[in-house]
């Protein structure tokens, strides 16, 4: 397995924490009974939790981008310096983004979420 695909699955499982941190933030507002339930009428996480609900929907938005890239590569035979940079450099700013989301800083969030951008733009300038 190339080392883009290994980071795509690392990302995968990023996901799937974030996904884990936030319906255990929503579970703490609102109880395991509301959420097993159909949720009408459940409020809407806050605080923390609405952040880290967010910041797993953003995740799973440029997930797509990211996973089509690399396995667009993949399937190109394209594998080099700059693609493995493009994908750690997605990785570990998105690592970064979900920390700096649930904590609640702004203007860093927005820092660490053009890094993972520029990562995909260098895997993709790798394609083209």
């Amino acid at each position: 397995m190339t080392t883009e695909l290994t980071l795509l699955v690392c990302a995968i499982a990023l996901a799937f924490v974030q996904v884990l941190v936030a319906v255990a933030g929503h579970t703490l507002q609102v109880g395991v009974p509301a959420l097993a339930g159909n949720r009408e009428g459940v409020a809407a996480p806050t605080g923390w939790a609405g952040r880290a609900r967010r910041a797993h929907l953003n995740m799973i938005e440029n997930l797509l981008l990211f996973a089509g890239l690399v396995l667009v590569a993949h399937a190109a035979g394209i594998s080099s310096s700059m693609t493995v940079l493009g994908a750690q450099l997605f990785l570990w700013a998105r690592l970064a983004y979900a920390i700096i989301y649930v904590v609640g800083i702004p203007w860093l969030r927005t820092a660490a979420w053009a890094v993972s951008v520029v990562g995909l733009i260098m895997i993709f300038l790798q394609i083209m």
